[in-house]
C-alpha cells in the first residue's frame, strides 16, 4: 500500500470506515471528509431487499427535495406552439419539438430532464431507443408527460427528482452538494428515504431497506445505521 496523501490523512483521522452512523451525524461528516476543489455533488445509496425483475417489487417514484439538488437542471419540453410559451415563461432552456427531435436523432442530448405533451408522445416514442438508456423518457408516472409544462418545469427546477431501484436493488440519487449545510442534506436525504419507504412493494418478504450510505463525489461510502432512518 503506498503512501497515504495528506487528505487521505485527514479523512482517515476523522471517518471509522467500520462505523455505522446516524444520519444526521453522516450528513454533516460528508462534507468534512470531502477535499475536492470543486463543489462535489452529495449521494445517498440505498440497497433494497427487492427483486427488480419482478414487476411487483419495481420501486420507483418522484420527490421534491426541500433544498434542490444544488445543481442547475437543464429542461426540454418538446411541445405543439400553444403549449410554447407556457414552458419558457416557466423556465424551460430548450422549447419546441420537430427540430429538437432531429438533434436528439443526430445524438444530441445535452439535457437532464425532458417534458412532453400527451399529444406529441408519438413523436417522441420515436426517439424512445435514444432516450430510455440515457434516463432521458418522458414517463407519466414521474410526471413528465403531463399538459400542465409550466408546473412541471418550475417542480423539476425546484428540486423534483426521479428515482428507480437499479438491476441490483439499489436506489442512488444525487441529494445535494457539499456547499450545502449538513441540515439541509439530512433534510433532503429524509425527504427521499420516506418516499422510498412509502413505496414498499405489498409482495415484499424479509427486509426491505437493507443498507444505506452517504458519500460525496469523491468521498468514501459513509454507512448509515438502517435503524435511524425507518
Amino acid at each position: 500500500m503506498g503512501k497515504l496523501t495528506k487528505n487521505q490523512k485527514a479523512v482517515v483521522a476523522k471517518y471509522d470506515a467500520a462505523k455505522e452512523y446516524k444520519l444526521a451525524e453522516a450528513c454533516e461528516l460528508v462534507k468534512e471528509i470531502t477535499y475536492t476543489k470543486f463543489d462535489a455533488s452529495v449521494e445517498l445509496h440505498v440497497n433494497l431487499g427487492v427483486d427488480p425483475r419482478k414487476a411487483n417489487q419495481m420501486v420507483r417514484g418522484v420527490v421534491t427535495l426541500p433544498h434542490g439538488t444544488g445543481k442547475t437542471t437543464r429542461v426540454l419540453v418538446l411541445c405543439t406552439p400553444d403549449k410554447e410559451n407556457e414552458a419558457k415563461e416557466a423556465g424551460a432552456d430548450y422549447v419546441g419539438l420537430d427540430e429538437y427531435i432531429e438533434k436528439i436523432k443526430g445524438g444530441w442530448t445535452d439535457v437532464d430532464v425532458i417534458i412532453c405533451t400527451p399529444s406529441v408522445m408519438a413523436k417522441v416514442g420515436i426517439i424512445g431507443r435514444i432516450l430510455g438508456p440515457r434516463g432521458l423518457m418522458p414517463n407519466p408516472k414521474t410526471g413528465t408527460v403531463t399538459m400542465e409544462v409550466g408546473k412541471a418545469v418550475k417542480e423539476v427546477k425546484a428540486g423534483k427528482i426521479d428515482f428507480k431501484v437499479d438491476k441490483t436493488g439499489i436506489v442512488h440519487a444525487a441529494i445535494g452538494k457539499v456547499s450545502f449545510t449538513g441540515t439541509q442534506i439530512y433534510e433532503n436525504a429524509k425527504e427521499l428515504i420516506s418516499a422510498i419507504i412509502k413505496l414498499k412493494p405489498q409482495t415484499l418478504k424479509g427486509t426491505y431497506m437493507k443498507a444505506v450510505a452517504v458519500c460525496s463525489t469523491m468521498s468514501p461510502g459513509i454507512k448509515v445505521d438502517v435503524k435511524s432512518v425507518e
